[in-house]
């Protein structure tokens, strides 16, 4: 029965060959992102970050904040800062999460500042990618220069009678690809305005003393955001890095990016 002999032997082997054709998997343990999005955007903006993230093993997590995107339909005069935080922190106690990187883009830096102030048990880093910044009784108007506050104002009271500020153009964000643009254009909504004037009130300094990391993009740099810049710079014990790209680098550098929160400890 020699050719019975040969075929138990291979079948006694296969298990070893497939573990030799699996690939290694990575020694550090899984990673916990939450990844808040920024005006006018939502959960879909970071569908390119997110299966880099996944695939490196990490559970990722992108809540909508209420009023734009899948939840545009509940767009009301009296959605404000503070929905933007609850909705953080509700995305982040509903999973269950702890040790948590929450990353927030642009106006989504104000949520997650909120957010780590209120359950800074569950955070184990603050990423900004080019982030606003506020510090206790601030307002996200109040962060960025006078004349963009006066255009800003002036456009929301003209297109929604102060409910909303108006979707921009892609470009705005660095975004110029044809396709790329387009997406934009069919998934960006009118961002309730009551959140950019809202103050933000804070029991602790920004990132509740959890570790910071500001990731800015530079290529070209978004107006609104120099002074947040300014201060990320020379904040004592943060970690200031730069992109070489537009705004929204999730569309226009995903890998990049992901390499970039996947070094984050």
């Amino acid at each position: 029965m020699p050719g019975r002999r040969s075929v138990l032997t291979i079948g006694a082997m296969l298990p070893a060959l497939a573990t030799l054709a699996a690939p290694a998997k990575a020694d550090t343990p899984a990673k916990t992102y939450v990844l808040v999005h920024g005006a006018w955007h939502g959960a879909w903006c970071w569908s390119r970050v997110t299966p880099l993230l996944t695939a490196a093993g990490h559970r990722v997590v992108t809540p909508t904040q209420t009023g734009l995107g899948d939840r545009a339909h509940l767009l009301t005069r009296d959605i404000g800062l503070d929905t933007f935080v609850q909705d953080i922190v509700a995305a982040i106690e509903m999973e269950d999460l702890t040790n948590v990187i929450l990353v927030g883009h642009s106006f989504g830096g104000a949520s997650i500042i909120g957010a780590a102030d209120r359950i800074p048990e569950r955070i184990a880093h603050l990423v900004f990618l080019d982030g606003a910044l506020l510090q206790n009784g601030q307002s996200v108007l109040s962060t960025v220069p006078p004349d963009i506050v006066t255009a800003r104002i002036r456009a929301t009271m003209e297109t929604s009678a102060g409910v909303t500020l108006p979707v921009p153009s892609p470009d705005a964000f660095g975004v110029t690809d044809g396709e790329d643009a387009a997406w934009l254009t069919r998934h960006m909504r009118p961002h309730p305005f009551k959140t950019y004037v809202d103050k933000l009130p804070l029991a602790h300094p920004i990132g509740a003393g959890r570790p910071v990391t500001y990731i800015g993009c530079v290529k070209p740099a978004y107006p609104p955001l120099g002074v947040a810049h300014d201060y990320a710079k020379k904040a004592p014990g943060w970690t200031y890095q730069e992109i070489a790209t537009g705004h929204d680098a999730m569309v226009l550098a995903p890998k990049a990016l992901a390499d970039m929160l996947l070094a984050i400890a």
